[in-house]
């Protein structure tokens, strides 16, 4: 349908096809490939396939995964970009006929096709090339009749040539990063929209102001492969002040279980440029405190010290083929003992002592100072 709107599209085949029949198509598209599920996305039922000899396990495997996430099996094959950037164009449809985009969202970093930093706007995407993959979006949006918030994911490769991925027909994990660049409530055009309302904006008075980036704070272990981490949460200290969002609703005693998504918050800088938000966002985790379990936090730290990160050079294989987290420095490991230290004399003394309402045994100005010489 959207091919038939004029959206450019990665070669590849329809769902539904059996396995002989994919078989035969491979060698049409040509190699690399990837296996992908036809009911959802988010990296489950996928495989990339580098050899003929390796594709009838890939599809026997992204078929049991799909089938277990999405309930549906159905996979189909599309051409692997390598070294390509993930574009993505958030979109606003009313059931007016009125829909219009809000620029794109840089969302290349990423990890087993799971999203870990996105910004708006690109680093890359020119004034022209923004508004020629908005229209795209649109047209896509408009093919398919589509009302609500929505987005248009795009492959970009090093030539700035881009090919529909995937329409997100919800609210992406990463719209405030839309949100604070637009100055555009999302949330609350999705629910105008809903109650028939129509949009109150058009196209050309839609404008980008600024940077935001997000860190999407995750339990695991970055220094263990970003193996899962679960338990309960004892200590939840948050980051604020200027041009610092977070989105959470993790708080002290709350269990992570294995059950779930593994992300616990999402953080927002946003600034006038990308080097005051990336400067803001540096300040931010290093203000974060989260105990009881690990996080991805000190993975983020480094991202925002990387100069490929920083110069805007990157691809959406660039986490797991040029990143490896070192091993922490025992400076690291006498901080948290330390911090650790303190948390359970602390604890302590509220369970064996009554403070009068009104009393503290210890001001906060004491405890942040404690924090402020931990951190030197």
């Amino acid at each position: 349908t959207v091919q038939a709107a004029g959206v450019p599209v990665v070669p590849g085949t329809e769902p539904g096809l059996t396995d002989d029949e994919l078989l035969a198509a491979a060698e049409q598209i040509g190699y690399p490939l990837l296996v992908k599920a036809a009911a959802g996305g988010g990296g489950k039922g996928m495989r990339p396939v580098h050899d003929p000899a390796e594709l009838p396990n890939a599809l026997a495997g992204a078929r049991r995964e799909a089938e277990a996430a999405f309930g549906d099996g159905t996979v189909y094959l599309e051409r692997m970009l390598t070294n390509a950037r993930h574009i993505e164009i958030q979109v606003l449809a009313d059931a007016s006929g009125n829909t219009l985009h809000l620029g794109e969202r840089e969302c290349s970093l990423q990890r087993r096709h799971q999203k870990l930093i996105e910004e708006c706007p690109s680093f890359v995407v020119s004034e022209e090339l923004r508004q020629q993959m908005g229209a795209v979006a649109v047209a896509a949006a408009r093919s398919v009749e589509y009302i609500g918030a929505g987005t248009i994911e795009f492959l970009m490769d090093k030539d700035k040539n881009f090919y529909f991925l995937e329409m997100n027909t919800r609210l992406q994990v990463e719209h405030p990063v839309t949100e604070l660049v637009t100055g555009i409530d999302i949330v609350q055009e999705q629910l105008r929209v809903a109650r028939g309302r129509r949009l109150r904006w058009t196209q050309d008075q839609i404008k980008m102001n600024g940077w935001a980036i997000e860190c999407r704070i995750n339990a695991e272990d970055p220094y263990n492969n970003f193996m899962p981490s679960t338990g309960r949460v004892t200590t939840s200290t948050l980051p604020s002040g200027p041009g610092v969002r977070v989105d959470t609703g993790v708080f002290p005693g709350y269990e992570i279980t294995p059950y779930y998504d593994s992300m616990i918050s999402k953080l927002i800088c946003y600034g006038e440029t990308r080097g005051e938000a990336v400067l803001r966002m540096r300040r931010a985790l290093e203000e974060y405190r989260l105990m009881g379990v690990k996080t991805n936090i000190p993975f983020h730290q480094h991202m925002m010290d990387s100069h490929r990160f920083l110069t805007g050079n990157f691809h959406t294989k660039f986490v797991e083929d040029n990143f490896s987290m070192e091993e922490r420095e025992a400076t690291d490991h006498l901080q948290a003992a330390v911090a650790a230290t303190l948390l359970a004399h602390r604890q302590g003394q509220q369970a064996s002592q009554v403070v009068a309402p009104g009393e503290r045994d210890t001001s906060n100005w004491k405890w942040l100072s404690r924090w402020e010489r931990l951190k030197r």
